[in-house]
């Protein structure tokens, strides 16, 4: 199976790691990044903002997010 397109540093303090076991840590960070990078988790983390209304509704928010940018007076606030 191939691996989703992103550049992961990892900083290793035992320096004796063999080349397989610095995969198998890149490969356990992919498997956490793909589980919280999914479209529910977004949702939680996230309201999107239009004029005078805040909402937390998913379905709102993915269309939202769809374009490369939002349109005018749409704002997405982080909730962290």
């Amino acid at each position: 199976m191939r691996g989703p397109k992103r550049d992961i540093l990892v900083v290793v303090k035992d320096q004796y790691l063999s080349e397989q076991d610095i995969e198998q840590e890149v490969q356990y960070l992919n498997e956490m990044l793909r589980i919280t990078e999914t479209h529910e988790e977004f949702c939680k983390a996230h309201e999107l903002v239009d004029r005078n209304r805040i909402t937390n509704r998913p379905q709102k928010i993915v269309k939202a997010i769809q374009f490369s940018e939002l349109q005018p007076f749409r704002f997405l606030i982080n909730k962290n």
